[in-house]
C-alpha cells in the first residue's frame, strides 16, 4: 500500500468523523491561538508606494479667543503632520485647513488631520489633541446645546456633568480611558471607540436629566466583572443595577389668563355716599338713622350669640363622659384561727 493511499484513507476517516456544517473546512497549523486578529498593523511607506491622484482637503473656524493660542502652537502642528499632510493658518479668515500632498502614502492621515483640527478649534491643548494621529485613538464631537431650550437647567445640568472641582470627570475618564473636554454648547471625546460610546450615552441621558452616578456604578462593576474569569462567557445582566424612574410630582404652573384689551378705563369704586344713595339711607331723618344704626347692631349681636351657640354644640361631641368610680370589695382575709 502506497504512501498516497493511506494519506487519502487517513483523510476520508476524518471527514466521516468530522460534523456536517465543518466538513469542508480545512486546518490552519499557521493560525494559533497566540495571534491577535484585532491588532492595527502600522501602515508603512511600503504598503501603498503610489501618490494620490486628487488632492484632499479638509477646514474649520475657529474662535477668535483662540488664534493667540494656535498662533503660537502652530509650528508642532506642522511637525507633527510632516507624514505628507499640509496644513495652513489663515487668521484673517479665522481657519485651519488640511491637505494631501504628493507625499503623503496614508490614505486615512488626511482623516485623522481632520481630526486634529477640529479637536484644536474646540480648546483642547495641543499636548492632548496630538494623540489623535496615534492607532486605536479616535475623538468624538458631541452638540449638547440644542437638547434643551432652558439655558438655567442647561447650564445646570451641564455643571452636574463636570461635578464639584471636576470629581465627576474624572471618574468618567478613569473608567472609559478618554480625555473628556466640556467646553460651551460641545463636549469634546479622545480614546478608544468602546468608551467613546460610553461616553456619549453618558453626557446625554446627563443633558436629559439622569444622573451620571448611575453610569459611573455601572461601569465600576462591569470593570470588577471582566477581571473575573468565570463570567467571561456568562450574561451579566443580574449583577448590573437596574435603577428605575421616579416620576417627581412638580408644581403646576398657575396660568394667567391675560384680560382683554379695552381702550375705556376700568369703572369707578362707589364711594360710601353712592352705596347710602342706593340703600336709601342717605335721605333718612337723624333720629331715623340712630334707630337704623342700633337695629343692625343688634342684628350683629344676634348672629354673634347664635354663631357662639353653635360652637358649643359642636364642641359638646369632644368632650369625653365622665366615669363612674366602680366600688371594688375588700376580700376578707382568713386567719389562721379560722382555719384551725
Amino acid at each position: 500500500m502506497t504512501e498516497v493511499e493511506q494519506s487519502s484513507n487517513s483523510n476520508n476517516s476524518n471527514a466521516t468523523n468530522k460534523p456536517k456544517s465543518k466538513k469542508y473546512r480545512k486546518e490552519k497549523p499557521w493560525d494559533t491561538d497566540d495571534i491577535d486578529h484585532w491588532k492595527i498593523e502600522p501602515f508603512s511607506r511600503e504598503d501603498n508606494r503610489f501618490t494620490f491622484t486628487e488632492e484632499s482637503s479638509f477646514a474649520t473656524l475657529f474662535p477668535k479667543y483662540r488664534e493667540k493660542y494656535l498662533k503660537e502652537a502652530w509650528p508642532h502642528v506642522t511637525k507633527a503632520l510632516e507624514k505628507g499632510i499640509s496644513c495652513v493658518l489663515d487668521l484673517i479668515e479665522g481657519s485651519m485647513t488640511v491637505k494631501t500632498s504628493r507625499t503623503t502614502y496614508d490614505p486615512y492621515a488626511i482623516i485623522k488631520a481632520r481630526d486634529l483640527i477640529k479637536l484644536l478649534a474646540r480648546s483642547v491643548p495641543y499636548i492632548q489633541a496630538v494623540k489623535i494621529l496615534e492607532d486605536g485613538i479616535a475623538c468624538d464631537i458631541i452638540k449638547i446645546g440644542n437638547i434643551i431650550a432652558n439655558k438655567e437647567t442647561f447650564v445646570k445640568r451641564r455643571h452636574r456633568l463636570i461635578g464639584r472641582d471636576g470629581s465627576t470627570l474624572k471618574a468618567i475618564e478613569l473608567l472609559t480611558q478618554c480625555y473628556v473636554m466640556v467646553q460651551g454648547n460641545t463636549v469634546s471625546v479622545m480614546g478608544p471607540y468602546k468608551g467613546l460610546k460610553e461616553v456619549r450615552r453618558i453626557v446625554i441621558d446627563c443633558i436629559k436629566n439622569v444622573h451620571p452616578i448611575y453610569h459611573i456604578k455601572t461601569l465600576m462593576i462591569k470593570r470588577e466583572l471582566a477581571n473575573d474569569p468565570k463570567l467571561k462567557n456568562e450574561s451579566w445582566d443580574r449583577f448590573l443595577p437596574q435603577f428605575k424612574k421616579q416620576n417627581v410630582k412638580s408644581k403646576k404652573k398657575v396660568i394667567i389668563k391675560k384680560k382683554e384689551y379695552t381702550p375705556f378705563p376700568p369703572a369707578q369704586i362707589p364711594s360710601k355716599i353712592d352705596l347710602q344713595l342706593e340703600s336709601g339711607e342717605y335721605f333718612l331723618n337723624p333720629q331715623e338713622k340712630v334707630i337704623h344704626e342700633a337695629e343692625k347692631k343688634k342684628v350683629i349681636e344676634k348672629q354673634k350669640e347664635n354663631s357662639l351657640k353653635r360652637k358649643t354644640e359642636r364642641e359638646k361631641a369632644f368632650i369625653p363622659p365622665v366615669e363612674e368610680k366602680v366600688k371594688r370589695r375588700k376580700k376578707k382575709q382568713k386567719t389562721v384561727e379560722n382555719e384551725s
